[in-house]
C-alpha cells in the first residue's frame, strides 16, 4: 500500500472459535452476525495472515539458497516465492485495519512506487546492509518491492551473473526483515490469545474496547474494502494511467502489477463472501435484502473480471490498452460507491447494538 518456520502456528484457544460456523445463517440476526465475525477471524483473517506467514519463511528460505548457491534455478525459484507471497499479501488488502495499520507493518512492507535510483545508490554506499540497518531505512527502501528489484531487475531481466554480494546482502536482509519484523509479528497480533486484536474483534458488542459496538466493527471492515477499491481504481492504476508512466506502477520490475491490483479485489471478494466454508458478509445481506446482496455480488464479480479484458502487462496497458484500463477503473469506483452508500446504509439499518 503507498505511505500507504515451516512455521508452527500458535492456536487461538476463544471458546466461540472451537465450533464450525453453519454454512447457512439463521434468521436471528444477532446469530448472524456473531457468526459473521468469527468465521471473519478465524476463516479470512487468521487463516490470511497464516498463509503470509508461510509464504514470507518460503520467500526467506529461497533468498538465502539463492545466495548461497547462485544458479538459474535458484533465481526462478526465488522469483516464484516472491510472486507468492505477493498474491498473498495483495489479497490480505482487502481487510487492510487494525495492527497492519497501526503497527506500520504495511508501509514497512509494500511502500510504492519505489525509486531504483535511489536502491543503487545505497548499494553502491559502504553502509552496513544487516538486517538491522534495512530496519531502520526509509520504507520505500524496505519490503517486497525492493526484493523485486534485486532478484528481477529492472523489467525482469534480472541474470545470475549479475547478482553481486551486495545485492544479495541486500536481498538476505530485507526477506529477514519482512518475516521477523513485520509478517510474524502481524500474524501474533491477531493469533496470540493475551488480549490480541483477533480477540477484541471477536468481543466486538461485547466488552471489545476497540469496537464497542459490532456495528462499529462492520464499518471498520466496509472501511477496508472499500478503501481497497478506491486505492487500486484511484491511485495505483490511475497515476501511471494519466501520467502515462509505467515506472511508478505498483510492481515495475517483475510485470506483476495486473496480478497485484486483480488479488487486491479477489480480496473484497474473500470478506464479502467468506471463506473456507464459512459465513460471510453476503449471509448477513441475503437474509434481509437478497436484492442488495445480488447487487453487490454482481460488482465484485465485474470487477474482477474486467481485469482479464487488459491483455498486456500493466507497464503495457497504460499506453496500448487505455480503453480497457478505463472500465476497470470505473467498475472499481461502482464498487466503491455501493460498498460506501448501500452496503454501509444496510449495516446502519440493520446491526443494532
Amino acid at each position: 500500500m503507498k505511505t500507504k518456520f515451516s512455521f508452527l502456528i500458535i492456536a487461538l484457544n476463544l471458546s466461540i472459535a472451537c465450533n464450525k460456523a453453519p454454512s447457512t445463517p439463521t434468521t436471528n440476526s444477532t446469530t448472524v452476525e456473531e457468526t459473521v465475525i468469527k468465521d471473519f477471524v478465524n476463516n479470512v483473517a487468521l487463516s490470511q495472515y497464516s498463509n503470509l506467514t508461510d509464504a514470507a519463511v518460503s520467500l526467506n528460505g529461497a533468498i538465502t539458497t539463492l545466495n548461497s548457491s547462485q544458479t538459474d534455478a535458484n533465481l526462478l525459484a526465488a522469483q516464484t516465492a516472491w510472486k507468492n507471497i505477493r498474491h498473498v499479501w495483495e489479497q490480505s488488502e482487502g481487510f487492510l485495519f487494525g495492527p497492519v495499520e497501526d503497527n506500520d507493518y504495511d508501509p514497512n512492507t509494500d511502500t510504492w512506487p519505489t525509486d531504483y535510483v535511489q536502491m543503487d545508490s545505497v548499494l553502491a554506499s559502504t553502509n552496513a546492509l544487516q538486517i538491522s540497518d534495512v530496519a531502520n531505512l526509509q520504507q520505500s527502501l524496505r519490503g517486497y518491492h525492493p526484493v523485486e528489484y534485486v532478484i528481477f531487475g529492472r523489467g525482469d531481466i534480472r541474470t545470475v551473473a549479475q547478482l553481486t554480494p551486495r545485492l544479495m546482502q541486500y536481498a538476505t536482509s530485507l526477506t529477514s526483515d519482512i518475516l521477523y519484523n513485520n509478517v510474524q509479528p502481524l500474524y501474533q497480533s491477531w493469533a496470540s490469545t493475551s488480549d490480541s486484536y483477533g480477540q477484541q474483534v471477536l468481543n466486538a458488542g461485547n466488552g471489545s474496547t476497540k469496537f464497542p459496538k459490532r456495528q462499529d466493527l462492520f464499518y471498520a471492515i466496509i472501511g477496508a474494502m472499500s478503501d481497497i477499491c478506491n486505492e487500486v481504481g484511484s491511485e495505483k492504476m490511475y497515476e501511471p494511467f494519466v501520467n502515462h508512466d509505467s515506472t511508478i506502477t505498483e510492481s515495475p520490475y517483475s510485470h506483476n502489477t495486473l496480478s497485484d491490483f486483480k488479488d487486491n479485489i479477489i480480496g473484497v471478494q474473500n470478506v464479502y463472501f467468506g471463506l473456507n466454508g464459512g459465513t460471510g458478509i453476503k449471509d448477513l445481506v441475503a437474509s434481509k435484502n437478497k436484492s442488495l446482496d445480488n447487487q453487490i455480488q454482481t460488482a465484485i464479480t465485474a470487477a474482477i473480471n474486467s481485469f482479464d479484458n487488459i491483455t498486456v502487462t500493466y507497464e503495457l496497458a497504460i499506453f496500448n490498452q487505455r480503453p480497457q484500463v478505463q472500465q476497470t477503473m470505473t467498475q472499481l469506483a461502482a464498487l466503491k460507491e455501493l460498498l460506501d452508500n448501500d452496503l454501509k446504509n444496510f449495516i446502519t439499518q440493520y446491526v443494532q447494538d
